[in-house]
């Protein structure tokens, strides 16, 4: 039995749906009866915030996929930290077999915000004895069904990386990974780092999305500092900004712009494109971004 956490996520679905089509047990993870309704599967009630709750879910579960929120304005540690940790204990009292742990690409000690946060949580699930594989993924391809947080006043997308470019993943191929390394016999300490199959910029997306759109789809270029302006404007906190802006930078140096082959190693085939993410996802793309895709 394989239980889901961040099931009603953006990989967490993706992931429902592929299990439930390979006739595999497995529980979500949901915060109330009403969102497991929604997915219409079986399922746990829980919050990573109740290490109870946790608890309970994981009886009679031998593996767990470990996925949730990402970095947020916080005072001392990230949240995610204590509560991936607990998760960790608690497969560990539940005698879990195998872990498959969600991180994000670049994950490091001493890493801003997701990025040192993910390495503390990896090296906690390292030191508990359990067997475990890590998908790092790079930036995903759903950030752009989100509308309002990647849009300017004037509905442009903030590029903020300055013009680099990233190898966006669709969480499609991230679920499918995670699928593969859930239902097959383990492979044990190994870590992924998944990438779509080619880096995109800003401007190379803005192109995209108005071929798909019909009609132009601009684009606003902000540089790392300038980022972090537009986000203490919104009223995030000032820490907080500045340390996007720090990651911000080494995207424009390229950090998220090299693409691997583990998406193709771990399902046996190519990951989507951002053409086939466009394809897969039009109609919320619109309600998104606005505007009427050719054809229609």
């Amino acid at each position: 039995m394989i239980l889901v956490t961040g099931a009603t996520g953006s990989i967490g679905r993706h992931l429902v749906r592929c299990l439930r089509q390979r006739r595999e047990p497995f529980l979500a993870l949901v915060r109330s009866q009403e969102k497991g309704r929604e997915l219409g599967c079986d399922f746990a009630v829980g919050d990573f915030d109740d290490p109870g709750s946790i608890a309970r879910a994981l009886r009679g579960v031998d593996r767990l996929f470990l996925n949730a929120g990402g970095a947020v304005p916080a005072d001392g540690d990230q949240p995610m930290i204590r509560q991936q940790e607990a998760a960790v204990d608690a497969a560990v009292a539940a005698g879990v077999a195998q872990v498959v742990k969600v991180s994000v690409l670049g994950a490091r000690a001493g890493g801003r915000l997701a990025t040192g946060a993910h390495w503390l949580i990896e090296e906690h699930l390292r030191a508990s004895g359990l067997a475990w594989s890590v998908l790092r993924p790079s930036g995903f391809m759903q950030n752009f069904l989100t509308g309002a947080g990647s849009l300017t006043i004037d509905g442009k997308l903030i590029d903020g990386y300055g013009g680099g470019a990233v190898a966006y993943i669709d969480c499609y191929d991230i679920a499918a990974c995670a699928a593969e390394l859930l239902t097959r016999p383990a492979r044990p300490a190994e870590s992924f780092d998944l990438t779509g199959p080619e880096p995109l910029t800003g401007a190379d997306i803005s192109e995209k999305l108005s071929a798909a759109l019909g009609r132009a789809v601009g684009h606003a270029t902000l540089t790392p500092r300038g980022l972090a302006t537009t986000l203490k404007t919104r009223g995030l906190p000032a820490g907080f900004a500045d340390d996007v802006a720090v990651l911000a930078g080494e995207v424009a140096g390229g950090a998220l712009a090299a693409t691997t082959l583990a998406v193709r190693e771990l399902t046996g085939r190519a990951p989507r494109t951002f053409d086939q993410f466009i394809t897969a996802n039009l109609t919320a793309l619109e309600a998104a971004l606005g505007g009427r895709p050719h054809g229609r």
